[in-house]
């Protein structure tokens, strides 16, 4: 019997093209969406290694034509939005053009943001779409159309109908979330994630473990989102334990972008919880990787939900791990905790914030960062008196 309400929506991106060496497919399906291409590369080891060439010749083998190429080597700032869509102004205009990115999380989002921009020249930033912090402006006309690879195997962003924001002075971040935001084409190709190294290996696979645990147990569950998360950890737990191993294995790479894929699909329909929450203000006050943050913070946060989603927790571990249903629930809990903290160690994760420069001063501000759009998902209702108490226990 399903556990989800049987009454959703579901979203997710026009068309996906999966597969190991199929992004040379780019260039069949690039030019039904746009003639005139504005690129945005991820970082500058793409661009050495030659990987970004290969892709800018895709886009000119499908007869089109590349107008500018930005490159990102950070989390996006509202600056870099405004500051992009403000140098590809002309694109508003222009039926043919097309954003293509190249790279993480970071790249995806930012011609996610920038594509809502030229589509809405209302308010004087970004800033003033994004929630909690802007004037709660909305999303009211179609983006430029977004065509993405990513080169990393974890955020899921390539699936996301959101884009993650950051900002300095205030510190905040935040999310640009709409439908619209949905990638046009998203084209999965383990073999762009295939050099990644061992950190980013480690760190980006448990962004998306985290996401598809979180999405599981969310207040908003949905039962698409939650059959997906169970086929996609049943391969990420044991292929990161791979990956641990060994960087090189094909087969437990493409089952990692698979779990990213599925991941982003899962969080943009069904939302996530106090991990992601608490991890966004790590982010942001102290400087922590976003992966690592999540990494660090998913066993916390399920001894936490562990007292309500006892039962949940306990048939999300049956089907991922094969335990017998007769196994008591409890007892089915306590596997599935230990094989996250197995995976934990492979990978060298660290287990305490304190490893992470954070102070026992710093818990309140951590705490009261919390509460985003991700926290309003954790299935046990949390105060920042409670955060505070998670946050010390792992400090």
């Amino acid at each position: 019997m399903l556990d989800v309400p049987l009454s959703f929506d579901f979203a997710t991106v026009r068309k996906i093209v999966f597969g190991w060496g199929r992004r040379g497919e780019l260039s069949r399906y690039l030019p039904t969406l746009g003639r005139k291409c504005l690129v945005v590369v991820g970082s500058r080891t793409l661009l050495q290694s030659g990987m970004a060439n290969e892709i800018l010749g895709l886009i000119r083998e499908g007869d089109c034509a590349i107008a500018d190429v930005a490159e990102i080597h950070r989390e996006p700032l509202v600056s870099d939005v405004d500051e992009l869509a403000k140098r590809w102004r002309w694109a508003a205009n222009s039926e043919k053009a097309v954003i293509v990115a190249l790279g993480g999380g970071s790249a995806i989002d930012l011609a996610k943001a920038v594509s809502a921009r030229l589509g809405h020249p209302e308010g004087d930033s970004i800033r003033d779409y994004l929630e909690g912090v802007g004037r709660g402006l909305r999303l009211g006309r179609p983006c430029i159309p977004v065509v993405v690879l990513p080169t990393t195997a974890g955020t899921g962003t390539e699936a996301t109908k959101n884009a993650v924001i950051s900002n300095l002075d205030p510190p905040f971040k935040k999310s640009l979330r709409d439908d619209r935001l949905l990638p046009a084409l998203a084209i999965v190709d383990p073999e762009l994630a295939a050099s990644t190294s061992r950190q980013v290996t480690a760190h980006s696979g448990m962004d998306a473990i985290t996401q598809l645990v979180e999405s599981y147990l969310t207040r908003r569950r949905a039962p698409i989102p939650a059959a997906l998360a169970e086929s996609a950890l049943r391969l990420a737990i044991p292929d990161l334990h791979t990956l641990a191993r060994d960087l090189t294995d094909r087969q437990a790479r493409e089952a990692m972008s698979y779990a990213a894929l599925v991941s982003g699909i899962c969080l943009a329909n069904s939302g996530l919880g106090m991990a992601h929450g608490v991890a966004a203000s790590l982010g942001v006050h102290q400087g922590v990787p976003h992966g690592l943050a999540c990494a660090v913070m998913l066993l916390p946060t399920l001894e936490f939900n562990r007292v309500t989603e006892s039962e949940r927790l306990a048939r999300l571990a049956e089907r991922v791990l094969d335990l017998p249903a007769a196994m008591p629930a409890e007892q089915r809990v306590d596997r599935f905790l230990d094989a996250i903290a197995d995976l934990l160690t492979a990978l060298g994760i660290p287990r305490r914030l304190s490893e992470l420069g954070v102070k026992a001063e710093d818990l309140p501000t951590i705490a009261a960062g919390s509460f985003g759009s991700s926290m309003s998902g954790n299935p046990r209702q949390a105060s920042q008196n409670d955060v505070c108490s998670v946050l010390e226990a792992v400090l």
